[in-house]
This record gives C-alpha cells, structure tokens and sequence, in this order.
C-alpha cells in the first residue's frame, strides 16, 4: 500500500515537473511575422518563361536579444530555439498543383498534386554581418522525396532603416522528387513528344539571390530582390529542360511582412 502511495506521488511530481516545463518553454516574448511576396518566376520548375505568381511569408518564434535577418527564401518556420546566433525549429513549404494548365509544354505529362513539404530548419550567425541557413524537408502527397536547401547571406546596413543584403544557395533533393518534376515515362513520352527520361537523385541547383529591405516602420518590412537560380544534374538532364525549358532560371519580386509582438506570462 506504501509502495501504491509512493508511486502516485512521484507520478504526480513527475506530471507537476512537465506542466512547470512546459509553462517555462511557452511564457516570455514571441513575434509572429505575416506577409507575402508578388513575384514573376518560372511558370514550371525548367520553364524558359515566366509567371506573375504570389507566395505567403510566415514566421513564429520565441523574440531573441537582437533583430533577425530574414529573407524571401526562408519557408514558413516555427522556431523553438532562439538565442541570437542561433535559430532552429520546425519548417514548412506549400506546393501548388502543377498541370498542362499551367503551360502548353507541360502536354503530355501527368499532373503534380497539391501538397507541401515538413521538416526542419536551422541558421547560425558567424559574424554580425552574415547568416547561414539550412531546411530539410520530406513532401506530403505531391512527392516522396527529401529536398535539403542551403543558403547563404551577407547583409549591410545601408542606413538604419535600409539593408542590403546578397549571398549563395545550393539544393539537393532524393530520386522522386526529380520524377515528379523532371520525369518522362514511356506512356508520358507517347503523349508529350517529350524523350523518355528516369532521373536520380543529386544536386537539384546552385544560384544566387539579393535583396534591398526597407524597414518601413517598426512592425512593416518591406523589400525588392532578385534571384538566380541554374539547374544542375538530374534536373538539367531532363527531356523536359532540354528540349523545352531552360536550365536559368530567373525570379524577381517584392514583398512585404508586418510583426505582431506578444507575450506568454
């Protein structure tokens, strides 16, 4: 009966201890970061034309001692460790449909569905000057792979309320995302005119992007940017790029995001 007793009380501590943990982990200051950027990119990942399209821009995390860097790159992302150099948590990216729809060159070609991709992030501050990012990402219903992108940026304080910044990006992803995007099988090929292409997996691009932000006030940041971007390996490879798309591409934009501050006490 003691022994009953005692274990219903170290249950009952155990469960106080976490309840107390958890409080601790959640109370403080957090922002929240809401935008969008309106921006002309490729009309399919390998097009040689571009689109006007829109892209939502969503932040959370626990405020830390100093400002943040971020760029339009950045996927939407849940940070649960913010100390000022470094940043980590979980990470997100929508996927929209892609069909024939979204141009003539795609005939042919089974559809890419609806979905996204969930995984990680993390980014560290080796100087006051410079940010290194890097997301890990596994697809939900639109493909089966992992996608792992880095990239890298140094920025400068023009004025205190305009900053430019610049820097490198490299991704890589597993075999089936490159079926999904670059794949031609036989009966696709029937269909398309497309050469019968099987990828791999490998190095998906490398490129470069920059960016001129405005800190509009103290909640609105506003920006305009640029990127490169130049398919390599399996992706350069495809039927699809080769003989109706363009391995450069290239994406330009603005976008605008306002921080909300708030506080668990």
């Amino acid at each position: 009966m003691k022994f009953g007793k005692l274990i219903c009380t170290a249950a009952v501590l155990a469960l106080g201890t976490a309840h107390a943990s958890a409080e601790s982990w959640f109370s403080g200051d957090w922002y929240l970061k809401v935008g969008g950027a309106v921006l002309s990119k490729p009309k399919f990942d390998g097009a040689s034309k571009n689109k006007f399209a829109f892209q939502p821009m969503i932040s959370l995390g626990k405020a830390g001692p100093s400002a943040k860097f971020s760029s339009r790159n950045d996927n939407i992302s849940f940070a649960l460790i913010d100390n000022g150099m470094i940043r980590a948590g979980a990470a997100g990216k929508l996927i929209f449909k892609r069909d024939e729809g979204d141009h003539y060159d795609l005939r042919g070609l089974s559809p890419v569905r609806f979905g996204g991709e969930l995984g990680g992030f993390a980014e560290f501050y080796p100087t006051d000057f410079a940010r290194i990012r890097g997301e890990v990402r596994h697809g939900i219903r639109t493909h089966d792979a992992v996608v792992f992108d880095v990239a890298a940026d140094a920025f400068f304080d023009m004025t205190e309320t305009v900053q430019l910044s610049a820097g490198p990006r490299v991704s890589f992803a597993t075999k089936d995302y490159f079926e999904t995007y670059y794949g031609v099988n036989a009966a696709e090929s029937a269909a398309s005119g497309l050469s019968e292409y099987a990828p791999g997996g490998g190095m998906k691009s490398v490129g470069a992007g920059g960016a001129i932000t405005w800190k509009t006030t103290n909640e609105l940041t506003t920006s305009v940017f640029a990127e490169y971007e130049r398919l390599m390996g399996p992706a350069a490879k495809s039927s699809l790029v080769r003989e109706r798309g363009s391995k450069n591409q290239v994406t330009v934009g603005a976008s605008a995001t306002y921080r909300f501050d708030f506080s668990f006490r």
